[in-house]
Parts: C-alpha cells; sequence; structure tokens
C-alpha cells in the first residue's frame, strides 16, 4: 500500500476537508503552501466558478491541491468534466458515490478520494477503484453520518486495502496520533482550519468557533435524513423545536435554513447563519496561520517523533 505522502507528493499527511462556500483559493492554497494538500471545495458553485476558484490556487502555489465535488450538486457533472480540462490532479468526493465518474477520472490519471461514513460504503468504493479513502465520524462539523470516528477508523482499516485519511474530532497532535495507532494514514482538518488567518470567513465566524465549549454542536436534520452538525444559535434551537414532533414540512425547514451558510461565512449573523464546525471546536483556542496550525500539529506528534 503507497504512503498517502508519496501518493500525494505532500510533507505533512493532512487534508484539508472540502468545506463549501469556504475553501476558497485563499484557503486551499495555503494549506498545499504549508504542506498538506488544499482542496478547492465547489459545494454548490457552478462550474465557472470552480473553475475560476482552481485556476486562482495554481496561481498561488505549485504544490498539490485538489477539488472535493459535491455529488448532490446539480453542477457535479459539468465540474467532472472540467477538472479534466483543468489538469486537476486529486478529487474528494462527498454526498453520493462517484461511481459514474470514476473511470474517465483515472483515465485522466486523477487520484479519487471519496469521503465516507461507514464501513460498507468504504469496501464498495475500494472495490470500484478509490485510491484512498476519507473516512469522516460523526464529531465532524457539516454533513456528517452516525458512527464516532474512532470507532469507524479500525474498522475500515480492517475492511480495505487502501489507504485510510481520519476526518472528524481532529484539531491537534493528540488527535493525529490517535488516528494513526488506529491505523489511519493520514488525517483530515476542517474546524481548526476555521480558525486561521487565511479562512475566508467572516470574524464572527472564527470567534464563535474560538469561544465554543464541549457541549456547544448540536446536530440538526438527523430526522430528515439530512444531518449536519453545527454550533447552537437561535437558527439551530428553532430548527430542532420545529422537528421535535416530527410533523413538520420539509418546505418549512428549507425556508429557515435558506441561505443559512452565506449568512454565517459573509455576513457574520451568529443568530440566523448556519455555523457549521464540528465538536474539536472545543480544542481550538486562538487565531493563527495555517502554517502555525500544521507545524504545530507536526512538531508535538508522538508517532512522528517516534515515541508512538
Amino acid at each position: 500500500m503507497k504512503d498517502i505522502r508519496e501518493l500525494l507528493g505532500i510533507e505533512y499527511p493532512i487534508i484539508q476537508g472540502g468545506m463549501a462556500n469556504i475553501a476558497t483559493h485563499v484557503l486551499a492554497s495555503a494549506v498545499s503552501n504549508a504542506g498538506g494538500l488544499g482542496l478547492v471545495g465547489a459545494g454548490g458553485w457552478d462550474v465557472d466558478r470552480v473553475r475560476d476558484e482552481i485556476r486562482k490556487t495554481q496561481a498561488l502555489t505549485s504544490k498539490p491541491f485538489g477539488v472535493n465535488i459535491m455529488l448532490m450538486s446539480p453542477h457535479a457533472e459539468a465540474i467532472s468534466d472540467m477538472v479534466i480540462e483543468e489538469g486537476v490532479k486529486v478529487i474528494t468526493t462527498g454526498a453520493g458515490n462517484p461511481g459514474i465518474y470514476m473511470e474517465k477520472w483515472k483515465k485522466a490519471g486523477i487520484i479519487v478520494i471519496p469521503v465516507v461514513p461507514s464501513v460498507a460504503f468504504a469496501k464498495r468504493l475500494a472495490r470500484g477503484g478509490a485510491d484512498a479513502l476519507v473516512v469522516e465520524g460523526t464529531e465532524a462539523g457539516g454533513h456528517i453520518g452516525q458512527i464516532t470516528t474512532f470507532t469507524l477508523i479500525p474498522q475500515v482499516c480492517d475492511a480495505v486495502n487502501v489507504p485510510v485519511i481520519a476526518a472528524g474530532g481532529i484539531a491537534d497532535s493528540r488527535g493525529l496520533d490517535a488516528a494513526f495507532v488506529l491505523g489511519a494514514q493520514g488525517v483530515q482538518l476542517g474546524t481548526v482550519l476555521l480558525a486561521s488567518d487565511e479562512c475566508p470567513i467572516h470574524e464572527n465566524y472564527k470567534m464563535k468557533v474560538i469561544k465554543a465549549k464541549d457541549t456547544d454542536t448540536v446536530v440538526t436534520g438527523r430526522n430528515t435524513g439530512a444531518p449536519v452538525r453545527v454550533i447552537k444559535n437561535k437558527m439551530s434551537r428553532k430548527y430542532l423545536e420545529m422537528t421535535k414532533y416530527g410533523d413538520i414540512g420539509l418546505e418549512e425547514l428549507e425556508e429557515l435554513t435558506l441561505g443559512s451558510l452565506r449568512k454565517a461565512v459573509f455576513e457574520g449573523d451568529m443568530d440566523n447563519g448556519s455555523i457549521m464546525a464540528g465538536q474539536s471546536a472545543g480544542l481550538v483556542k486562538k487565531i493563527r496561520s495555517v502554517k502555525d496550525i500544521l507545524d504545530d500539529i507536526f512538531k508535538n506528534s508522538r508517532v512522528y517523533r517516534g515515541e508512538l
């Protein structure tokens, strides 16, 4: 099995999460320049916006970077062709099965790393040609599954013969060390990177992450089949109250959450915005550069100091 750093051509075995509306060329290039694998998060952007972000990233770094494609996006098919045209070398995927795109991506020499929330899905995608897997637990921010990271990682490692990248609840060297002990070859970071100088979110959002305690996140949408972990606020409390008895229509919920991520990211609305963040927010105490975050994780890693 090829080492994840060799596979991706990176210094640190760290992948940045594909955070929609947040993972722009600014954050992606900063992560790549710091030694990890930065990602442009396509989210719901159209093909022209994603192409522009890719070209801007290429202008800011000579290091490897990738694109995260949300497969539920109406633009996913167009983006799946465009990344080949633009010479993208790595793709991560979420919110679906990338099987219909796998053949053309592999033919183009693209490394494909799907995000998976379960052993069964991991086995299916490994058989389908995935080069590695981001195995994400329910501790993560944003759209999540139901199994915890540190019970899921060893089970997936036992079930597949491709590199596993642990995601969810990892924000420092202790999380990295735990992931490696359980069999992972790398980690994906999201929440800790929200509190970075280069992360293009509103200052209110960054401060909300920094001030978060261990119990300050909540999952909305469990009973609608679309669970999302966010920091508690007025909007999340209203959402949970509306779904408490299960008799609310999806249209009403969509009206409540429409544009909520943009409200948080761009407007700094901490009452009505969707403040996506993982349970590791309680570990994030200050705003630092991306380079300082990555360097600190490896400087303090017992695995990389040869103590574990």
